[in-house]
């Protein structure tokens, strides 16, 4: 039996891209347009995700909360990574579920059930972990406050 060591790349779509996704069909010339790529995939992602858009609210205002708590930059940097976190983990959830789609197409299979529930149980876990350090950094400041605040 003979393999094929083919170099080629891969035949491309013969379907073309939806004109608001033009670019994504090209390959990056610069740096430029490599952000803008990026940014697209962004965009996309909050525009068409809801659990997107809640993570990036939750995620505001718990840095709001942590500036307004005069909380030490470590802490704020803290809380930033892990909302840093938890974005990404909705980014690549939110590709990997396209990759999924594209691959099974409307048909049902358990291996492409199993990689989505795998990938947004990444988005869970990333979190609750981003819960419990938010709470822990921000519920002791916001207590003593709302205490300050009771005793006046």
């Amino acid at each position: 039996m003979t393999q094929n060591l083919s170099t080629e790349a891969p035949p491309r779509p013969s379907v073309p891209p939806s004109p608001n996704r033009t670019l994504s069909w090209r390959v990056a010339s610069n740096l430029f347009i490599s952000f803008r790529y990026a940014w697209a995939g962004v965009q996309y992602t909050f525009q068409t995700q809801r659990n997107f858009r809640i993570h990036v609210a939750v995620g505001l205002l718990a840095i709001t909360l942590s500036v307004a708590l005069h909380l030490s930059r470590v802490e704020i940097a803290i809380i930033g990574l892990t909302i840093g976190a938890v974005l990404t983990m909705e980014l690549l959830n939110t590709a990997l579920e396209s990759v999924v789609d594209l691959t099974v197409r409307q048909t049902y299979h358990e291996l492409a059930k199993i990689a989505k529930d795998c990938a947004a149980g990444a988005v869970l876990i990333s979190s609750l972990a981003a819960v419990l350090v938010a709470g822990s950094l921000l519920l002791p400041p916001l207590v003593a406050q709302i205490q300050v605040f009771l005793a006046h």
